[in-house]
């Protein structure tokens, strides 16, 4: 068995005082961390997706260049490329090890499976190469990104944990929605004190 970490999104813009902030993102970010440096062996790989918009699009009617964005399916301007709001949370450590995805270019993006490495490869490609059969989810959005690399990883044919204290979303109501499609998907929600 060969387990993976996924860690979603966690950057500035989609935390406290970002341009389209979580409510416990910072808390998340900082969790994360701490789950990394108590068991810093317990996973065999880890990926950590960005959303990297492109500067001079809606990326594909993403964003909400006119008119109100109506946060199901456009948004404010957010995580674009190179700038701060796209860099990862100050709280969140990540290892130089670490698989950077990112995704979003051009497009909305939600799935760290719609995105690719800093050399081009595609998370599927990289879970293959790696020989990677568990993945376990953290980070945000619970109710949009997380929920999308989720479902795509267990399409994927992996073995997928989400940890539910590790995971924050914009609205109660659509992220309790997103974790019982993804337990009835066949993830498992467990909190973090199951890793090991």
């Amino acid at each position: 068995m060969t387990r993976a970490l996924f860690i979603i999104d966690v950057q500035n813009d989609f935390t406290e005082g970002g341009a389209l902030a979580v409510e416990g993102g910072s808390a998340v970010a900082a969790g994360i961390s701490a789950l990394l440096l108590e068991h810093p062996e317990a996973y065999d790989v880890i990926f950590a997706s960005r959303d990297w918009h492109d500067p001079d699009s809606d990326n594909g009617g993403h964003f909400a260049r006119e008119g109100e964005p109506d946060y199901t399916e456009t948004w404010p301007v957010h995580c674009v490329a190179d700038t701060l709001g796209a860099e990862y949370h100050p709280s969140l450590l990540v290892a130089d090890t670490t698989i950077h995805i990112r995704k979003g270019q051009g497009e909305a993006g939600y799935s760290i499976f719609d995105g690719v490495s800093e050399g081009g490869e595609k998370t599927g490609e990289l879970l293959i190469a790696n020989g990677v059969t568990d993945i376990d989810i953290v980070g945000l959005a619970t109710d949009h990104c997380v929920r999308a690399s989720g479902l795509d990883a267990l399409e994927h044919g992996q073995h997928v944990r989400v940890l539910t204290d590790l995971v924050a979303g914009v609205a109660r109501e659509s992220s309790n929605a997103a974790l019982a499609e993804l337990g009835h998907a066949g993830a498992l929600l467990v909190t973090s004190d199951v890793v090991a």
